[in-house]
């Protein structure tokens, strides 16, 4: 079984979001640091709230899906659907923009740190144009995996099938998503390691949000710091180590679409054609 290696590292970039939102972007900083289905993964973490109190107002999206991933804080979804759901610590949200949604995210607290993810993952052609669909996944929902070694994994979505864990198999709350993803949080103590079967065609990456990691086996390890999407290379198996101190990393991957992929802010078709029409869309209110 061969061990993916490091292939290349997209260090994250400070930016801003949303009304000022704080936060750090790797993957979608650029067009060409994308990684087949995933467009954008945003970390924010601050406990001051000028950095993020005037939140994510009303704004539409079309053709890709968004997942949020709370670690510290809440945050209140509402959409022209009539979704309203509370993002709290250790929750998710899954949405589906699909055809399109108009929705908004506005933090409900007004100090305290607020900490956590933003994952865009592509939608394949044949599913740009379906109906929007949103799904609350509340802390209890999530399993927590103890792994050897004194770690502990959170599935999200996908299956953790850690190899030599009496726990293999254990599945997440998100299932059924044509990309298969993979949304994994490890947290490992000093020493620790990890490894994850992988199929050999899906894409992944590391994201460690905590500490140093060592990712790969044998000679071909290579150093991960905190903040930095670290892209692997082929292979049917992730390994990764905790260096220098306990750490914490996402691990994501997913089934590649190979199709052309034409973004425009909120909007991910195929074609500009199609972009444009989703602009038209929305301004005369046929987004929905």
């Amino acid at each position: 079984m061969t061990t993916r290696k490091l292939q290349q590292v997209i260090r994250s970039l400070p930016t801003s979001d949303g009304a000022g939102v704080k936060l750090r972007r790797s993957l979608g900083q650029a067009p060409g640091l994308r990684l087949d289905p995933f467009l954008m993964l945003d970390e924010f973490s601050s406990e001051n709230a000028d950095d993020y109190i005037a939140g994510f107002p009303e704004h539409p999206h079309r053709g890709f899906e968004t997942v949020t991933y709370m670690l510290d804080g809440h945050m209140l979804h509402q959409d022209h659907l009539g979704n309203r759901g509370d993002l709290r610590s250790g929750g998710a949200q899954w949405m589906t923009a699909g055809r399109g949604i108009i929705h908004s995210e506005i933090p409900q607290q007004q100090s305290g740190r607020m900490r956590g993810f933003q994952l865009w993952i592509n939608l394949p052609a044949r599913e740009k144009m379906k109906p929007a669909a949103y799904r609350d996944v509340q802390p209890e929902e999530i399993p927590l995996v103890t792994i050897a070694g004194g770690g502990a994994v959170r599935v999200i979505a996908g299956a953790l099938a850690a190899a030599g864990d009496s726990q293999e198999g254990v599945r997440g709350p998100i299932q059924g998503i044509s990309t298969e993803p993979l949304f994994v949080d490890v947290r490992l103590p000093a020493g620790a390691r990890f490894a994850q079967p992988l199929p050999a065609g899906h894409n992944a990456f590391v994201y460690p949000y905590e500490g140093q990691l060592g990712v790969g086996a044998g000679d071909q390890i290579r150093a991960l710091a905190a903040h930095e999407a670290g892209v692997l290379s082929g292979g049917e198996r992730v390994e990764v180590r905790a260096e220098d101190g306990a750490a914490a990393f996402l691990l994501l991957a997913a089934r590649p679409l190979r199709e052309p992929v034409v973004q425009y802010g909120p909007f991910v078709m195929n074609s500009r054609d199609e972009i444009e029409q989703a602009i038209l869309d929305y301004q005369h209110g046929r987004l929905l």
